[in-house]
């Protein structure tokens, strides 16, 4: 497939594309043909969903592989601005179907503007999540965003009113609500099988520091000005967008994403949410302390230690443990009050009660009493929506027109709580949060921090 470069297509013929593409949308809310869609207009169990691929790194090679394994789904595209990368997400879908028939692009808003295309993952740097989840929605296609979700609140606002607006279905990369013991945890607390609870301790590593800031050569094969989008145009610098996680500067740097407090904390924070809605029910107060990088290509948050208290009274402490924590007695050494868990891993949320705890993270569930483990789960009056797998259930999701396990107003709640322990930190107070309006208390300050940020070459939502 031939691509072309982003100077080939401009804005005004990619929205005069995707006026077409609306405009079938409309026609055919899903793009299909009407033999392919059941009597109530979603799609027939006899045809598969097609499934085109923004981002094929590391990452999104991962997602995509879950999604060649659905047997309900076809992948048929994929899309990167890495030569190298793109190649791979190509001989992956091909490798797997055994033909050469996955179509490749270099430009997103092409592969977004086929009609034949039914759902999107976005597995892109965080600067991009939005505005190509944004395309994809206004296009008529489903997505699956990888998680954090934008760089503001502001951002998140935007792309949860075109979901709305679109009626499209939305499925956020937190894939820990298709855990069973995480549900199992969640649904021990919202049955209030450990009494009323009180606090919820949530803790992950934090950005690691350093990078060089020197300039360096673009690497070959990298369109780094499409790499950058919207983010200030600066010098490539090494390692910045490198395929190794261990060495790639751009997860850690504020003009691409905002570091691991809601790129990795995103996870344990999603958990805390599911198990306590109500700590977004009401005023929340948010207020903490943090480490910074002063030099290096890094500067997003290395350490937390964020207070988050709900109107109801419920505590949330989040923690952000210094990178090369890699053992137990490290991570007690930070986080002393996880003694009384025993052995601890470098995340987890643990929810504690007035008669009674559980932690769960990827590896198990804990409870006292341990009793709690053996509970009759079909007995449970609150019983939360039940996903073996993530990408399965967006599948039926788009299927059945329901909304996904980890939903738009889901994902923008638990995002939101990473986005406001970033922002305690940056401003050095005390803030209240209005979860009703989404804007801070008598605080016009920090409301200036929720608006999308300036966007460079045209870039806009």
């Amino acid at each position: 497939m031939k691509t072309r470069s982003p100077a080939h297509i401009t804005r005004r013929a990619f929205l005069r594309r995707s006026a077409k593409a609306a405009t079938a949308a409309l026609a055919f809310p899903h793009i299909i043909p009407s033999a392919g869609r059941g009597a109530d207009g979603a799609i027939a169990p006899s045809r598969k969903i097609t499934v085109g691929l923004v981002g094929a790194g590391p990452r999104g090679i991962d997602v995509l592989k879950g999604f060649l394994a659905e047997p309900t789904a076809r992948v048929v595209a994929v899309c990167d601005v890495k030569a190298d990368r793109l190649a791979v997400g190509r001989k992956t879908v091909d490798g797997h179907y055994q033909n050469q028939d996955c179509a490749t692009y270099h430009d997103f808003r092409d592969l977004v503007a086929r009609q034949d295309v039914d759902a999107v993952i976005v597995a892109t740097p965080d600067h991009w999540h939005v505005l190509v989840a944004l395309a994809a929605v206004r296009a008529g296609k489903d997505v699956y965003v990888e998680k954090p979700l934008g760089l503001s609140i502001g951002e998140s606002q935007a792309l949860r009113a075109a979901l709305r607006q679109h009626h499209r279905v939305f499925q956020f990369g937190t894939q820990q609500r298709s855990s069973a013991n995480f549900r199992r945890a969640c649904e021990l607390v919202r049955n209030g099988r450990i009494g009323r609870l009180q606090r919820i301790n949530v803790w992950c590593i934090g950005s690691a520091p350093g990078g060089s800031t020197a300039p360096a050569p673009v690497p070959p094969g990298l369109d780094y000005d499409f790499w950058l989008g919207p983010a200030p145009q600066k010098p490539y610098r090494e390692h910045l967008c490198d395929a190794a996680g261990d060495k790639k500067t751009w997860w850690f740097n504020s003009d691409y994403a905002l570091g691991f407090i809601a790129g990795w904390g995103i996870h344990p924070i999603d958990i805390a949410y599911w198990g306590c809605p109500e700590l977004m029910a009401g005023p929340l107060t948010i207020q903490g302390t943090g480490k910074f990088p002063r030099e290096g290509a890094c500067d997003t948050a290395t350490e937390w230690n964020v207070d988050l208290r709900s109107q109801a009274g419920v505590t949330l402490n989040f923690r952000g443990l210094p990178i090369a924590v890699n053992n137990s007695e490290s991570i007690r050494q930070h986080h002393p009050d996880q003694e009384k868990y025993g052995q601890t891993r470098d995340h987890g949320t643990v929810f504690e009660g007035t008669d009674g705890w559980v932690l769960v993270d990827r590896e198990r569930i804990l409870a006292r009493p341990e009793s709690l483990l053996k509970e009759n789960a079909d007995e449970f009056r609150v019983k939360l929506p039940r996903s073996a797998y993530h990408a399965q259930n967006f599948l039926e999701s788009v299927r059945s027109r329901q909304p996904a396990i980890a939903n738009i107003d889901e994902a923008f709640q638990s995002d939101a709580l990473c986005h406001l322990s970033n922002l305690a930190l940056k401003t050095g107070r005390r803030l209240t949060w209005n979860p009703q309006l989404e804007r801070f208390v008598n605080d016009a300050a920090a409301d200036r921090l929720l608006a999308v940020r300036a966007m460079r070459g045209g870039w806009c939502l």
